[in-house]
């Protein structure tokens, strides 16, 4: 089948697009706003932008508490959502009032930042403190409705110890990261399959940009 959005004529009783875009991780973001207020709430339009230095990307609509909190004070962390914590995470997407403080209300317990001040989620396997780099604003069809694209650099990362295999890698399986499909569906990580890059000229390249390794070595070397 083919079908044209701008057109919305795919004669489905469900709109397949969200379906399309799958698995999203979840970015369950914690912030502040400028008067103090803590905010905790989930986007699934997330990812990784870069890892050397780390930024990572979320797509909150522009008028939520979230976009506005992090415009005002330049500042978030984004909390790993895991199957075990899937109720949790739906409780805080609830639209509440901005005074509402949605981990108080949903019993999420948090804790403090070491770089930034919006706190973290305190059983969350890893959380991201992050400081404002940009945002760009995306229209929508409906005036108000549109999505700020916000990047923030990474400027602390935590890690529960009891997450780490012996060799030193976080244990995905075990963590179960939630994330979204399409409809009201949701899935969690299971398995994980290793591939390591074709051999060839650019194979330790290629490695080192799968695994994230950092490239400060290299910089400084070429200095």
């Amino acid at each position: 089948m083919f079908y044209e959005p701008d057109k919305n004529n795919h004669g489905l009783r469900f709109n397949p697009f969200k379906s399309i875009c799958v698995p999203r991780p979840i970015a369950w973001v914690s912030s502040l706003s400028a008067g103090g207020v803590p905010n905790l709430a989930p986007f699934s339009q997330f990812t990784n932008v870069s890892y050397d230095p780390p930024h990572v990307l979320f797509c909150p609509r522009a008028d939520t508490d979230t976009a506005r909190n992090i415009a005002e004070t330049g500042e978030f962390v984004v909390n790993m959502a895991t199957f075990a914590m899937r109720e949790a995470v739906n409780a805080t997407s609830a639209v509440v009032p901005p005074e509402i403080d949605e981990a108080a209300l949903c019993g999420v317990t948090m804790v403090p930042s070491r770089l930034v001040r919006p706190q973290r989620v305190e059983t969350a396997p890893t959380q991201l403190e992050c400081r404002l780099h940009s945002v760009m604003l995306v229209p929508a069809r409906l005036a108000g409705h549109g999505q700020a694209v916000i990047i923030g650099r990474v400027v602390g990362v935590h890690i529960r110890d009891d997450v780490l295999t012996p060799e030193g890698r976080i244990d995905i399986a075990r963590i179960r990261p939630l994330a979204r499909l399409g409809y009201l569906d949701y899935t969690s990580v299971e398995s994980v399959l290793t591939m390591p890059p074709p051999d060839g000229p650019n194979a330790e390249r290629s490695r080192r940009g799968l695994e994230g390794r950092p490239d400060m070595a290299v910089a400084a070397a070429a200095k």
